[in-house]
C-alpha cells in the first residue's frame, strides 16, 4: 500500500463564489498536497513505515530530529486531508447544525467571540502553519496554532476538530498578502459546521490511510 491524495469532495471550481477559486484549488491541492505524499511515500520503505496509519506515524515521528522530514510530510499529508474536508460552497453562516452551536455558546461565549479567537489565532501564527479548533482531553473547545506541518494530534493537546491552513500558499491567489482577509471569508463562507459537527461526534478525523 501507499498513501495517496484523496479527491476534493467538490469540484475544484466550487468554491469559487465562497472566496477560494479554481486556480488556488489547483496548485494547493494538486501541486502542494501532492507533493507531501509524493514525499512521505518516499520514506515508507527507509524509515520503515509499512503498515503503520498515518496518525501512527505522525504521533510517532513528532519531536525527533532524526525524522523531522517525515512528520513534515506525514503532518502537512494529514492536515491537508482534513482542510479539504472542512470546506464547501455556501459554507460558514450563523446557525450551526446539532450540538456544535451549543457548545461553541458554552465554552467561548458566542459564536461571534469563537469567530474573533479563532481569526486572531491565525494572524498571530508567525509564517506559516494553521490555526485549530480542538477539543481538549477534558472535553472542552479550545483554539490553538500551530507551526509549520504541526497539527494538535501530534501534540496531544487535543482532537482536532477544525483546521485552517495559513500558509501564503493558501490564500495568495485570492487574497495576495491579506491573511485577516483569507481568515474572516473562511469563517463567514467556508466552514463546513456539518462535518465539524461529525469529528465532534465521532472523536476526530480517521484519515483511513495507511503505509
Amino acid at each position: 500500500m501507499a498513501f495517496s491524495l484523496p479527491p476534493l469532495p467538490y469540484d475544484t471550481s466550487a468554491l469559487a463564489a465562497s472566496g477560494m477559486c479554481q486556480e488556488t484549488l489547483e496548485l494547493h491541492h494538486g501541486k502542494h498536497h501532492q507533493a507531501y505524499v509524493t514525499a512521505l511515500n518516499g520514506f515508507v520503505e527507509s524509515k520503515g513505515l509499512a503498515g503503520k496509519s498515518l496518525e501512527e506515524i505522525v504521533k510517532g515521528s513528532y519531536g525527533k530530529d532524526d525524522a523531522a522530514p517525515v512528520f513534515n510530510n506525514a503532518g502537512q499529508h494529514w492536515n491537508h486531508i482534513l482542510f479539504w474536508q472542512v470546506m464547501k460552497p455556501g459554507g460558514g453562516g450563523d446557525s450551526l447544525p446539532g450540538k456544535i452551536g451549543p457548545k461553541i455558546e458554552q465554552d467561548f461565549g458566542s459564536l461571534a467571540q469563537f469567530k474573533e479567537q479563532f481569526k486572531a489565532a491565525g494572524i498571530g501564527q508567525f509564517g506559516s502553519g494553521w490555526a485549530w479548533l480542538i477539543l481538549d482531553p477534558a472535553g472542552k473547545l479550545k483554539i490553538t496554532k500551530t507551526p509549520n506541518g504541526s497539527n494538535p494530534l501530534a501534540t496531544g493537546e487535543g482532537t482536532p476538530l477544525l483546521g485552517v491552513d495559513v500558509w501564503e500558499h493558501s490564500y495568495y491567489v485570492d487574497f495576495r498578502n491579506r491573511r485577516p482577509d483569507y481568515l474572516q471569508n473562511f469563517m463567514d463562507k467556508l466552514i463546513n459546521w456539518e462535518v465539524v459537527e461529525g469529528f465532534l461526534q465521532n472523536g476526530g478525523m480517521k484519515s483511513g490511510q495507511s503505509a
